[in-house]
């Protein structure tokens, strides 16, 4: 019995130093190829023009930053298993961009559109630079991955453990609405953690222990719209606790003096990378967008003729509210259109949100109706249209909202409903973006009116009716409050005739409409 354990360690040993031989020898050619193949400073990839080899025949292995395919690139196999059995192949342009730069250790300040294929153009940096460093449990934590909410923090995550599944690393995920205690019992010897800028700060306050101080790779996700949560002082204190000497890779969707600032701070010597300047509109060119105008009364007969024509489809529908989104799910649910409905915003519990979420995801006919919560970041596969039922507050929440369909190489379709008074200001800041739209004409005869049914709910049913009427203030008031008045007018809207539309019997009578007439 002690023979065979003796013969078994030794055997185990032998293979582990048989392994880690392979993995010296791997990351010497990796380092070699990242010197020899690096890509100028101050150079997008994607415009450079193809290398050619001696006799103008095109080279059997390409440069990192001519590199148009996964397997092309020089990485270890650990990652390249995990692409390969995650079913990545081809670099999207955001990826072929920034990695050939990152690989090399370089600071990257990214813009890529939604649906780019971003998070996959930082994380395998971060897990190729802790395997060329032999990063082990004992090294403690080696790269953090913020990201601005929850949701997006453990999409991130999902993606890192399919990539990073073959590596040795741990990883841990840190996001509000967890018990900080269990986190805290499990953060130590964590070399990658993904998480939310305030949950991050409070480890980093009140976790015992909690060190930084060897960190390698910091990564900041969709650093716009972490500003715009108002999370820049978190950063701040975030950046000052953390190594000067480091890596940062900062992706951002705009680029807002908030966001040039945050580069300015945290980014050295960093490497500008953009998508949309390759691209003529800042949309995929795979999403066919098109808008309808219509009366603010006609607008849930269209919605509801829309769902049930479109009953095999993959459909989220974009409103202003959460009261909207709740009034909509359980009204339509009522109603029985004959496809699934589920509802997700902001006052949903995180757990409950969740759910909604992966259900939807692998749903193959569902409509989601959502508030911008939705809109950002997340990452749903194959959504056929989204439907902005309400109009988005500016060119940008147009793009993050229709940006969840036609995502990476898939195709898909956006429809924008406007009123009459929102149309001019609008469809001139879409032109002005070089968003491409046609119009789209609704046939009266084709739409199905929901209104009496509505009507017929309502009577039956008071608390139906106390959320209509909740909705039904809540969109008036976040038209009020609409900073952009070129498009957003609240006193051109028939608040009444809005109301008999929704079941009501009359609108009520509310200060705020009484100010803006005067």
């Amino acid at each position: 019995m002690q023979g065979g354990r003796q013969k078994h360690r030794k055997q185990f040993h032998k293979q582990q130093v048989k392994r880690s031989k392979a993995e010296s020898d791997e990351i010497a050619a990796i380092e070699r190829a990242l010197a020899e193949g690096a890509p100028p400073h101050g150079i997008n990839p994607l415009a450079l023009p193809p290398p050619a080899a001696e006799g103008g025949e095109a080279p059997q292995q390409p440069s990192v930053a001519a590199a148009k395919r996964f397997d092309e690139l020089p990485i270890s196999e650990y990652s390249k298993q995990g692409l390969r059995e995650a079913k990545y192949f081809s670099l999207t342009a955001v990826q072929r961009a920034a990695l050939p730069h990152a690989l090399c250790g370089r600071d990257v300040l990214g813009a890529a559109k939604t649906g780019s294929g971003k998070t996959l153009a930082f994380l395998l940096p971060v897990v190729e630079k802790l395997y060329r460093a032999r990063w082990s449990k004992l090294d403690g934590l080696g790269a953090l991955v913020i990201s601005p909410t929850r949701e997006l923090a453990l999409q991130i995550f999902d993606e890192l453990r399919k990539v990073g599944r073959r590596h040795d690393f741990s990883a841990g995920l840190l996001i509000g609405g967890k018990d900080v205690k269990e986190e805290q019992a499990r953060v130590h010897g964590m070399n990658i953690l993904v998480c939310t800028p305030g949950r991050l700060l409070q480890h980093m306050d009140e976790t015992p222990g909690f060190d930084a101080g060897q960190l390698q790779v910091l990564v900041l996700d969709e650093a716009d719209r972490i500003l715009d949560m108002g999370f820049s002082a978190t950063l701040n204190a975030i950046v000052a606790n953390i190594p000067r000497q480091r890596q940062t890779l900062l992706f951002s969707a705009t680029q807002t003096k908030s966001v040039k600032d945050l580069a300015r701070l945290s980014l050295k010597d960093p490497e500008y990378i953009s998508v949309h300047a390759e691209a003529a509109a800042p949309t995929p060119l795979r999403l066919q967008q098109a808008y309808m105008v219509c009366e603010l009364p006609q607008k849930l007969d269209i919605l509801w003729s829309f769902i049930k024509t479109h009953l095999k489809a993959k459909t989220i529908v974009f409103v202003s509210t959460c009261k909207q989104v709740r009034f909509l799910f359980e009204a339509f649910r009522k109603l029985r259109p004959g496809v699934p409905l589920r509802a997700l915003h902001g006052k949903m519990n995180q757990y409950k949100r969740m759910g909604v979420f992966y259900e939807f995801c692998e749903a193959k006919a569902m409509v989601l109706f959502a508030t911008d919560i939705a809109a950002r970041g997340l990452d749903f596969p194959t959504i056929d249209w989204v439907v902005q039922a309400d109009c988005p507050e500016d060119v940008p929440a147009y793009i993050h909202r229709v940006g969840r369909t036609a995502r990476y190489m898939s195709s898909g379709k956006g429809l924008l409903l406007l009123v009459p008074s929102e149309k001019e200001g609008m469809l001139a800041q879409l032109e002005e973006a070089k968003v491409p739209m046609k119009q789209l004409k609704h046939n009266p005869s084709k739409v199905q009116p929901v209104a009496p049914a509505l009507q017929a709910l309502l009577s039956k049913d008071g608390e139906l009716k106390e959320v209509a009427q909740r909705a039904l203030v809540s969109y008036l008031r976040s038209v009020f409050l609409q900073p952009n008045r070129k498009v957003f007018d609240v006193t051109q809207l028939p608040a009444a005739e809005f109301a008999y539309s929704m079941g009501l019997p009359t609108a009520p009578k509310l200060r705020f409409l009484s100010k803006a007439e005067k």
